[in-house]
């Protein structure tokens, strides 16, 4: 690949993904750093690997003093640039695999601090584990439970400014890594049923006391997590309602459009071989002939600038499911990133709205 191809790649990184970094908790001024700093696309991820080792030590420094407000934050930090430098960088899988280990193991850190405290869980799955975080709402009996599933490329330690909405409105949440997602993408490919993993996570749930009342369970699935949400409610009635935040109603339908690296992530979380091997495993991940089961209530939230999956494809989702609703930004950019402000509250309010009818 030539200088200019790399030069391309980060511009193109930095013009998609800003706003989702800034959104999901870092901070801009780092991230004008390392756009000014990087020209070649190779060096993103050690780039993001040395603010990370930044905010560790700061966290390192004030946690050995007792600083634990400051610790916190800052380890929180550090998980975020780790995961944030690798999430489509494939460039050297060592030092991927690298930062996908130093996101968990520092995001570890901060959970027992977090305010509500974060608990790592783990259900029983296909022969390994989904792992999870669950956060419950100080002060609060059984509340409702709310479902956060990740989407291409996205982990469940970038979720937790997503979370804070949930659990302000008194709402415990479950971030995940589903099959291809941050812990389980050495695991398990990419797969459409995703009912096949909501099904027995439920049940490894319910197998002793979370503190959360599992009659009353939501999912939130963000960009291709809104596909795997509503494909999910179509055969799990335990699900009672959806949001299907920025996802496509077809991927294949989308694919031609997509941008390179986008597309190197989905041939990477699928273990596929070469592009066209992709193409193919796209094919399966549609919601035609899917959402007249979804009889649940379904938000459908999606930014009318986004460059990923067009408009159009939010609102086929939302004339063929029964009982769906869309939200339509007109200024939004995917997963309305550039407006988090106002989704956010809007899908938080919605969600408490139905499970407490």
């Amino acid at each position: 690949m030539s200088a200019v191809d790399e030069a391309n790649r980060v511009q193109l990184a930095a013009s998609h993904w800003k706003p989702r970094f800034v959104a999901n908790g870092i901070d801009v001024n780092d991230f004008e750093r390392v756009l000014a700093e990087t020209t070649d696309w190779r060096e993103w991820a050690p780039a993001w690997q040395r603010v990370g080792d930044m905010h560790k030590a700061l966290a390192d420094e004030a946690a050995t003093a007792r600083r634990t407000l400051t610790a916190t934050a800052a380890y929180q930090r550090a998980a975020w640039s780790y995961h944030l430098g690798k999430f489509l960088w494939f460039e050297d899988r060592t030092l991927h695999d690298r930062l996908r280990d130093l996101t968990v193991a520092t995001y570890a850190l901060a959970l027992p601090r977090l305010d509500p405290a974060g608990e790592r869980i783990e259900v029983a799955f296909e022969g390994a584990v989904i792992p999870g975080i669950l956060r419950r709402p100080a002060g609060r009996s059984r509340p409702p439970l709310v479902l956060l599933v990740p989407g291409l490329d996205s982990v469940k330690e970038e979720l937790f400014t997503i979370e804070e909405e949930f659990l302000r409105r008194d709402m415990a949440t479950l971030a995940i890594d589903g099959p291809g997602q941050g812990e389980n993408a050495p695991r398990f490919p990419i797969r459409a049923n995703w009912d096949t993993v909501i099904a027995p996570l439920l049940d490894g749930l319910a197998v002793r006391d979370r503190g959360v009342d599992l009659r009353r369970v939501g999912l939130m699935g963000i960009s291709m997590g809104g596909i795997y949400g509503p494909r999910a409610a179509a055969k799990e009635k335990r699900l009672k309602a959806i949001v299907a935040l920025a996802g496509p109603y077809d991927l294949a339908e989308c694919w031609a459009a997509l941008n390179p690296l986008t597309k190197g992530g989905y041939l990477f979380y699928t273990w596929s071989r070469d592009e066209d091997e992709a193409f193919e495993r796209a094919k399966a991940l549609t919601l035609h002939g899917v959402l007249a089961d979804v009889k649940q209530p379904l938000l459908v939230i999606h930014g009318a600038r986004d460059r990923l999956f067009p408009a159009e494809q939010a609102e086929r989702i939302a004339r063929e499911a029964p009982n769906a609703t869309l939200l339509l930004y007109p200024e939004g950019n995917h997963v309305c990133n550039n407006i988090p402000y106002k989704y956010r509250p809007a899908m938080a309010d919605w969600m408490r709205e139905k499970l407490e009818s």
